[in-house]
């Protein structure tokens, strides 16, 4: 895994590596246009200068990166990140590696951190977290040639290693048992749009709801947060035509809805049946305890952190799919009332 040199720079501007160490001090000895392309061409391929001897020594960071694009807000109250984050940091520890954590606001700024590391052998690899659609990360990636795991999916079988697990499958379970406990208007309160994971389950729900002959489903796309999440639930419950039965991306959402719908003077499963994605200790903290989908997290952050340090050694990966998440039926599932 070669990172970029002084070499790599000289080349790519089509000029000596004096020229290169000429530009890149400031120093007299090339033209302006030339010592533009050549920061240009530094900044583009991640070369720092104020690394390069550190570069030269060979010496690894015995760190792994994990920039995460999602508001800190968010972060500090989901339990996902803060369970996979730990699994993480329980394999890297065990190996003496670091987690170098930051959080970014957008997926160039995202991109800008992976070429900042990885010239500034900050980091020995990358895990990447929350896969879009028409991902621009991954290629910058593989032109980067910088070690990483993503963890969702599945690839394309090209690029990055991959640790995911199936979606639909779980999604699948859950809409069966709400159809088994007679449910036929189910809504879903799903996460970011274009996130690759809320774009399967979107798929995946109306997939199956057709070939269980509902017709009286809906998706409302939220961000995760508990605001985003009541909002949703406010507007389904006070329709019209009210489902029975609401599945939510995450457990925070899930929450922030069962308590809207008590609220609203609901009862909690009679009137509303509640099921949450991605089970946490909040969802048995609450009354009714919630329904939900239920996986190892840590481990999977675990897995995860285990197979980008095998890429770092240079050993030869293929994707990896984790365990399926399993529904764990609790106190805010049960038959719709009957009217």
């Amino acid at each position: 895994m070669k990172r970029p040199t002084i070499a790599d720079v000289a080349r790519r501007a089509g000029v000596s590596k004096g020229a290169v160490s000429y530009a890149l001090n400031g120093q007299p000895g090339v033209s302006d246009a030339t010592r533009q392309r050549i920061l240009a061409i530094a900044q583009e391929i991640g070369f720092n200068p104020n690394s390069a001897a550190r570069a030269l020594s060979g010496a690894t960071a015995n760190a792994v990166g994990l920039a995460l694009c999602r508001p800190a807000r968010i972060l500090g109250i989901e339990p996902f990140f803060m369970e996979l984050i730990s699994g993480v940091e329980a394999e890297l520890s065990a190996r003496s590696y670091a987690l170098t954590l930051q959080v970014v606001a957008s997926p160039e700024a995202e991109i800008a951190v992976y070429r900042r590391w990885w010239g500034e052998r900050r980091v020995d690899g990358v895990l990447v977290c929350d896969l879009r659609v028409d991902d621009r990360r991954v290629p910058v990636l593989a032109e980067l040639r910088l070690p990483a795991v993503v963890i969702g999916g599945p690839g394309d079988g090209g690029g990055p290693e991959y640790v995911w697990s199936d979606e639909s499958v779980a999604l699948t379970e859950v809409l069966e048992y709400l159809v088994a406990l007679g449910h036929r208007q189910i809504a879903r309160v799903g996460g970011l749009p274009g996130l690759l994971h809320t774009e399967i389950r979107t798929e995946a729900f109306g997939t199956v709801c057709r070939r269980l002959g509902l017709d009286r489903t809906v998706t409302v796309s939220s961000d995760y947060s508990g605001e985003e999440g009541a909002r949703a639930t406010r507007r389904l419950l006070s329709s019209a035509d009210r489902p029975t039965a609401i599945v939510y991306d995450n457990d925070v959402m899930a929450i922030a809805g069962l308590s809207v719908a008590q609220e609203m003077g609901l009862t909690v499963p009679s009137d509303v049946s509640i099921v949450a994605w991605d089970d946490s200790p909040l969802c048995q903290l609450v009354h009714p305890s919630l329904t939900a989908l239920h996986r190892d997290i840590p481990a999977y952050g675990a897995h995860a952190a285990g197979r980008l340090l095998a890429a770092i050694a240079g050993e030869p990966l293929g994707d990896f799919q984790d365990e399926t998440a399993h529904l764990i039926p609790r106190g805010s599932t049960a038959p719709p009332r009957q009217t």
